[in-house]
């Protein structure tokens, strides 16, 4: 039986480019190993050695193989003027995140300009020194349109530091409950999310590598709105379909994690399933997974409205009313009940993500043909 004891993340902020979540989100101690892509099972992950070689990881030796390039910290500083407060795009558990803007020579281009992002690991504790180094081993060797891009790290002295592609439209979370000025996102670009999302999530899975933590504020969206799943941080080499790997600590956000997972510490590839089903919920409700000012009945999400995603009669109560009733009703329907299955507390009775794929772009042909007719 794993342990129940949850160590709890700081409140994070949402902003741009974020890896803010809601302010209920628990996290416990990582796997006790860290995951290597090319082992063959999760079981040699877990009997690896809990030591980290710093002194290998300074020459490199780590992080050889990684197609990623080494940047230096004063390159990094530059990048954000000294880490400044006003380049902060968010922050969470692992530390902040920063706007940054490279400024390159480029032989056949003259001096070329980027914007990235820069996760700054705030502690050289082994927690996070993990997770920085489980992103760079696994999302180092990963490319996919519909997954973030890293493009390299920074090692020096006690500053750790990761660096992606800047993500023009922030976090799914920041638009679907982002306060001030945020529009509504049209019901187009929720299904274009979802639909990224699940072909992100079908790679990865193809990969058998589970992310463990999928939710709204790890989806983030580049300017033309395509959904890039983020923060790998928890995420492992898992087990095969149908099988279960048993966690002895557990890891990810209250409220997308699947309930067999928080009740016997079983992990399975359609764990992740569930947390794709909540992440659609939030889309068609626009209302958070997990919300302690909401009724006590209504605070877990999912629990409350899964009978009105059943129900074609009822779903319309619950659907965002941002969307002002402008969306395709038997589409929304054919969603939502997809969710459901998503949600499934049996975790074989949940579709694959290809499945889910395979759904979504057939909804997606019939749409196209109804508005040629």
């Amino acid at each position: 039986m794993p342990t129940t004891n949850i160590n709890h993340r700081r409140p994070s902020e949402s902003c741009g480019q974020t890896v803010a979540s809601t302010n209920f989100t628990w996290v416990s101690q990582v796997r006790t190993s860290l995951t290597v892509l090319g082992t063959n099972t999760a079981t040699e992950n877990s009997q690896a050695s809990d030591e980290i070689d710093f002194e290998a990881l300074s020459n490199g030796e780590a992080i050889a193989g990684e197609n990623l390039r080494a940047f230096t910290y004063a390159q990094l500083k530059v990048a954000t003027r000294n880490f400044r407060r006003d380049k902060v795009l968010g922050r969470g558990g692992f530390g902040k995140v920063y706007k940054g803007g490279l400024k390159e020579h480029v032989p056949s281009e003259g001096i070329k300009k980027s914007l990235v992002a820069i996760k700054k690991l705030d502690t050289t504790g082994n927690q996070g020194f993990k997770e920085w180094l489980t992103e760079i081993r696994i999302l180092g060797r990963l490319s996919h349109p519909n997954l973030v891009k890293l493009l390299g790290y920074c090692m020096e002295n006690e500053n750790f530091l990761l660096v992606y592609d800047f993500m023009q439209n922030g976090s799914l979370n920041y638009h679907l409950f982002g306060k001030g000025l945020v529009r509504p996102l049209p019901w187009d670009i929720r299904f274009k999310i979802a639909l990224g999302t699940a072909r992100g999530l079908a790679y990865m899975h193809t990969h058998v590598i589970l992310h463990r933590d999928l939710k709204s504020s790890n989806i983030l969206l580049d300017k033309f709105y395509n959904a890039k799943i983020s923060d790998f941080g928890l995420a492992f080499l898992g087990p095969s379909a149908g099988s279960s790997h048993v966690e002895t600590t557990l890891a990810g956000t209250y409220g997308y994690a699947a309930p067999e997972y928080i009740a016997t510490g079983h992990l399975y590839v359609k764990s992740d399933v569930y947390g794709f089903g909540v992440v659609v919920v939030e889309m068609l409700t626009g209302l958070r997974a997990v919300d302690r000012r909401r009724p006590k009945e209504q605070q877990v999400l999912v629990d409350w409205v899964k009978p009105y995603l059943l129900s074609k009669r009822k779903l319309k109560q619950v659907m965002d009313s941002r969307l002002e009733g402008k969306y395709p009703y038997k589409e929304v329907s054919q969603i939502a009940q997809l969710a459901v299955r998503c949600l499934h507390l049996e975790p074989k009775l949940r579709p694959s993500v290809k499945e889910i794929v395979e759904t979504l772009e057939h909804i997606e042909a019939c749409h196209h043909k109804t508005k040629r007719a």
